[in-house]
């Protein structure tokens, strides 16, 4: 089975200059970096707790309680979802806009609407918890919201670039990429 998010480093890297944007299919979204470790600890993790649930769902149904086998079931389920929504958390382009997808909201910039990209240096979440620190950002600053702060779409100090200055700025500058060669033709 492909995994194509693990190929998004290794295409970008073997384009090198003469090719910016080394997909195909650009009308495809996808997220121009790999998640990070602490991301996919995190969703492996709950992939590992989910298959205890189900366990505890096969002992419950076997013991004869099969209402209680299928909450266990249903519990499960829930949690292999949520392991796979954090996975999917993060910045995706493609021909059409940036989206940026969050665990319980996904919201869609079209490139006619996206005025910049840059990398700012901010105060940021460490690992989307309430304490900030001093680190990168990439933002958006979109031409539909007037007056409103740019929105934040990579961090250094997330869960996918966390100790990974490098990969941040490969990320960063990917969806820059994108951005510079979409804006002038939407």
């Amino acid at each position: 089975m492909p995994l194509p998010f693990l190929t998004a480093d290794r295409a970008f890297d073997e384009a090198g200059e003469d090719l910016a944007l080394p997909f195909d299919d650009r009308d495809q979204w996808r997220r121009p970096y790999r998640p990070g470790p602490w991301r996919v600890a995190a969703a492996a993790l709950l992939l590992l707790l989910a298959s205890y649930v189900l366990f505890a769902a096969v002992i419950v149904a076997a013991a004869g309680n099969r209402s209680g086998g299928a909450v266990f079931l249903g519990l499960a389920a829930l949690v292999i979802v949520c392991a796979l929504r954090l996975l999917r958390m993060g910045a995706w382009v493609s021909a059409y806009g940036l989206r940026r997808v969050r665990f319980l909201v996904t919201s869609t910039a079209p490139w006619a609407k996206v005025q910049a990209v840059r990398t700012v240096q901010q105060p940021v979440r460490w690992l989307g918890l309430p304490r900030t620190v001093q680190g990168q950002a990439l933002v958006l600053v979109s031409g539909d919201r007037s007056g409103a702060e740019p929105t934040q779409l990579l961090t250094t100090h997330n869960a996918d670039f966390l100790g990974r200055p490098d990969a941040f700025d490969r990320a960063a500058d990917g969806v820059e990429v994108w951005a510079d060669e979409y804006r002038g033709h939407a």
